[in-house]
């Protein structure tokens, strides 16, 4: 989401809004038999591309990332640490800033806002200048339902909006800053911006 519209559609108008590691010991050579084993053979697999792991990082990232905004929004009780997990760069700054305005108005959230869809739709792994801000990215399309949020006050009154759309689309950017020293952990989500789309069904 474009910071203004995200900060729009989640602070105002609605003012809402996951290697297996084997392990395997070998004391000394294997054992050897006398006896001729038949084993069958083992099933061909292809190991995932670059791209293929990146992409499913990103999207594990991104759901984490709803997660952790549910909780927050729900308690306010809890730290904004937790913001420095799942975002960065222009995404991070404007979470922070909604969640801030949220605890000063007395505003927390009921319900869970869902992936209705997600789709990748690029994935581009130029780390040469991160400097600059060129750094391996994931661009993914999500389809969010609201339909089962509200927003209420210190007395318990809804401040959402009643013709609040229940879903909409929105287009995330999951970045990669530290790619070099942490390919698969250092994803976070950079940035968002609201797309135009047929919305798709509430869950």
């Amino acid at each position: 989401m474009t910071i203004a519209r995200s900060t729009r559609v989640l602070a105002t108008a609605a003012l809402l809004f996951v290697v297996l590691a084997a392990c395997s010991d070998s004391n000394g050579d294997p054992a050897t038999s006398d006896s001729t084993s038949t084993t069958s053979p083992a099933s061909a697999t292809t190991p995932p591309t670059e791209s293929q792991k990146a992409a499913s990082v990103a999207e594990a990232k991104l759901r984490e990332y709803f997660a952790v905004r549910n909780r927050l929004r729900q308690d306010p009780s809890q730290s904004f640490g937790a913001l420095k997990r799942i975002a960065i760069s222009t995404e991070l700054t404007a979470q922070q800033r909604l969640f801030e305005k949220a605890r000063r108005d007395r505003v927390h959230q009921t319900g869970e806002t869902r992936i209705a869809e997600l789709k990748v739709r690029n994935i581009n792994l130029d780390n040469s200048d991160p400097q600059a801000g060129k750094v391996p990215v994931v661009q993914i399309d999500v389809c969010y339902d609201v339909s089962d949020v509200d927003l209420v006050n210190e007395d318990g009154q809804s401040v959402v909006s009643a013709d609040r759309p229940e879903t909409g689309w929105i287009r995330y950017t999951v970045a990669n800053y530290e790619w070099d020293s942490d390919p698969d952990g250092a994803w976070r989500v950079a940035s968002g911006q609201d797309i135009e789309r047929t919305p798709c069904a509430a869950l």
